[in-house]
Order: structure tokens, then sequence, then C-alpha cells
């Protein structure tokens, strides 16, 4: 790995409200730990309730002028802010890999994929020009997708920049007021985000980021002037936001955790299913909720795990794969791969003595590892572990396999490797998830199709991009008309 990364101390970095830098009034702050380096390369606030209110006051006072600009020129905006991505994205991308642990190439593919709903969102002047109809003898109806007024959005860690432009570019362009709460892990590229906003020509006031923990996130939920609330994380904390936002007479879309699982069968393709598998699984180190982190092997698919297993061990750290986020997380994905191997599991490939590349020695590394033998119902085949874990559990029959996939109680994704097309149809029809990939092992919807999940995946009605993330972000108004006949004489008046 060539040394593209050097560590640097960003020094104390601000909440962003109204269009500038603000320090929090809690006068806490958070570290802001490089999982590259084991050390500090910034340090945020920890912000309050007074924060958060600072920056629903200051989205209130701008949504009026907002809601009522047209909303091409609000379009506009996302016009100019993918050109500027576009221009600054290695520098973005270092940023984020920085911060997160990724490799700059998976931060790079990372932004691409937000980038593509801020194109959506420029469409967005075509989708919402509004619906009209006769609907009786002089009566017509017409329907708009009108604003909220002021929303917010809680991000992970995971992808700093994709998972907030899910949610901002079709709120703000839809017409709303957006707070941006993202991961104190990985606060940085949100930051430089609403830097690009207010290059691209957006408004002070309708992009806002407050940093912080707890009490943020609890603020957001509780705020009487945020409308609605969007979050991705783990399925333990969006319930509690769920849950909270909506007793609050919020609207709320939740989304959680996943244990997604790919069946693999005897007719597959060796070699695309292999790399797939592995894709899926060891992607971003894991380290996102579409991993496949279970593969179901039907049958005798030895031949597809045995080159599984031998393109595993070629993987090298910071050029294929990047670091865990943390040392806690790191400590919790080898305890799972220590217990299944005292449950019983064979260890196919063992990433808990890696070597670090060259210059990165304190680095958050665990290699891909793979675990064989292992029982449907053990915690590593069935837990969320968020990390370059492969859990193999063996089956017969497609019908035990699709068992197996139907009591996991997430519903985030499934994939089935096959070249027939019965066993194809048989897993997308049957399989309880919201997202299923054939011979695909990150089963993504492109835009304008939705992303969203099913089951403990979710909390909340909907999905968060496409269509159904501009129903979101908006209510619907119709207006019925009818106008009678005047005799009036007009003619006066030309």
């Amino acid at each position: 790995m060539s040394k593209i990364l050097q560590l640097q101390n960003l020094g104390a970095k601000q909440n962003w409200i109204g269009g500038s830098f603000h320090d929090s009034s809690s006068g806490k702050s958070i570290s802001v730990i490089s999982p590259y380096f084991n050390k500090e390369i910034a340090t945020i606030p920890d912000s309050n309730s007074d924060d958060i209110d600072l920056a629903v006051k200051n989205a209130n006072t701008a949504f009026p002028a907002w809601a009522a600009t047209n909303i091409r020129d609000r379009a506009q905006v996302m016009f100019n802010l993918k050109s500027i991505m576009e221009k600054d994205i290695e520098h973005l991308a270092h940023l984020i890999a920085l911060d997160n642990g990724k490799t700059v190439a998976d931060a790079k593919g990372s932004i691409l994929r937000g980038i593509e709903v801020i194109e959506f969102a420029i469409s967005l002047p075509n989708m919402l020009q509004g619906e009209s109809s006769n609907v009786g003898n002089g009566i017509s109806c017409t329907m708009t997708h009108e604003p909220l007024g002021v929303v917010a959005g809680i991000t992970p860690f995971n992808f700093p920049v994709m998972v907030p432009l899910w949610m901002i570019p079709i709120s703000i362009t839809s017409g709303n007021c957006f707070i941006l709460k993202p991961s104190e892990q990985t606060p940085l590229a949100a930051l430089k985000l609403a830097e690009y906003y207010k290059e691209a020509g957006l408004p002070d006031g309708v992009l806002n980021v407050v940093n912080g923990s707890q009490e943020a996130v609890e603020s957001i939920c509780e705020h009487p002037d945020i409308k609605a609330v969007a979050f991705v994380g783990s399925s333990k904390v969006a319930k509690i936001v769920y849950s909270r936002s909506t007793a609050s007479g919020k609207r709320a879309l939740c989304l959680g955790g996943a244990k997604n699982y790919m069946i693999v069968v005897p007719d597959a393709d060796q070699d695309s299913t292999a790399k797939g598998l592995l894709a899926s699984s060891m992607g971003s180190a894991g380290q996102r909720c579409m991993a496949a982190s279970v593969t179901v092997a039907v049958a005798d698919v030895d031949s597809i795990i045995n080159q599984l297993v031998e393109e595993a061990k070629s993987f090298q750290l910071g050029v294929d794969m990047g670091t865990i986020v943390s040392k806690v997380a790191l400590e919790r994905i080898t305890g799972y791969i220590d217990e299944a191997e005292a449950m019983g599991a064979k260890v196919l490939v063992d990433g808990r003595n890696p070597s670090p590349p060259e210059g990165y020695p304190d680095g958050y590394w665990l290699g891909p590892t793979i675990l064989d033998g292992v029982g449907p119902e053990w915690p590593c085949a069935t837990e969320e572990i968020f990390g370059p874990v492969l859990t193999i559990v063996r089956t017969e029959t497609l019908e035990s396999a699709m068992k197996i996939e139907n009591e996991n109680p997430y519903g985030n994704a499934a994939a089935v490797f096959t070249t027939s097309g019965q066993v194809a149809k048989t897993i997308s029809e049957s399989a309880s998830a919201g997202m299923i990939g054939i011979n695909i092992g990150v089963p993504v919807p492109r835009e304008p199709f939705s992303f969203g999940g099913w089951n403990e995946s979710k909390y909340g009605h909907g999905d968060i991009t496409g269509r159904s993330g501009v129903d979101f972000w908006t209510n619907l108004k119709k207006v019925t008309s009818r106008w009678p006949e005047s005799t009036e004489t007009w003619k006066k008046y030309f």
C-alpha cells in the first residue's frame, strides 16, 4: 500500500449552522480517532439540546423562502453540487479514508453512489410537476407534493457521505430544510459536504450539521419543530429513534441492521460465485448493512468454497480492504470468531493475525475470515457481526436453505447464486427480504429504484431513496376545483 494517507491533526471542528461554523454551547468535545493510526485527528462538539434548537431556528427562518423557491432553481443547486463533488472527489475520498478506515478506492466508490442520488434529485422538477385530471363534469383535481418544513437525518459511521446523500438531496430539493447529525466516529466528511452545498449556492440555514452523541439524537427525536426524522444504524438504536420520534408526533423512517444470506446451489458458476461471495462479505471490511455475511451452501458446492478460500487468502490489507472503524469494534468482531471456533467451527481463513501494510502498524486491522461447519442457530450465523467474517452453513436441500433464511429476524437483503431460472424464481419469491440479488452479492437498487429492507431491518413505512424517498419527505396536497358558469359579460374587460 502506498503511503497515501498522512497522519494530520485537523484541529477542533465546529457545528455548521446557518451557513457558517459555530461553537457548541455544551463545552464538551469528542475525540475523532483515525483507525489507520490509532491517533486523534480532530475533535468535534458533543452538542446539546440548545445546539439542536439553534439549528432548528435557523432552518425555520430559511424555510419559507426556500419552499417558495422554484423547484428548478432548487434542482440547479444539486446540479452545481454534483460538479463540485466530482472535481474534489480525490480529496473527499482521502478524508473519508483517514476518518473511517476505508481504502481510498472504496471511499471513492461510495461517493459516486451518493452522487447517483444527487442526479435523481436533479430530475425532481420533472417528477414533481403535479398531477391534474378532470374527475367530473366541470370538476378538476390537482395533486402536488409539498415540503414538510424542518426535517432531520441521523447517519452511521460506515458511509459518511453516501448515507447523508440518500437523505439530503431529495429532502431539500423537495423544499425542506435539513439538520444532519453525522456519526461522532466519522464526522469530518459531513462538515465538508456542508461547505460544498454552500459553494453550490444553497441558501444559509437550509442545511445544518450538528455533531454530537446521545443528547443530540434525543433532542432531534423530541424537538417539536422537526417534522420528520430518518435514521440509519443498528436495529437496536433504530427502534429507539423510531419510537421516540413517532411518540413526539413525527414521521420517522429508521433503517437498522442486517444478517444477509447468500444461497449457493451446485449449478452456480464457480468463478463468478466465489468472487461474488468474497466481494459481498469482505467489501468495506464487512462494515455495511448489505454485506452478505452468511453463505448457505446447498449440497456439494465444495469447489466453489475452495476457490473462495484461495481468493480470500490473496486479499491485501490496505488495497483490497481497509481497517475496522475502532478498537472496540475490532475486539467485538474478534470475539465472535473466537466463540465460533470454541463451538467447533472450522476456520478456513483466519484474519486474526493480520500483516498490516507498511507504514500503518497501529491500525485496526483484521483480515478476511471464513468459518465453516457452523450451525444455523449459532451467534456468528444469526447476529450482525459487522466485520470481514463469512459464515458457511451447510444444508442438503433448497427447502431447508429457505427455512434458514426465513427464520432470520432481519430482512435487508438475500441473494442466490445459480444458473437455474426456476431456482432464482423460487428464492426471489420466497425470501423474506426487501432487496434480492440473483448472482449479485450486493443487491443495492440503483436510482430511481429505492433502498430499504423488511422486518427488523426497518422501522417505519417506505424506503429511503427513489420515489419512495420523495413520498417520505413530502405531504400530498389535493385541490379539487369547480368553477360555476357566470352570467357576467367579460367583453368589457378586454
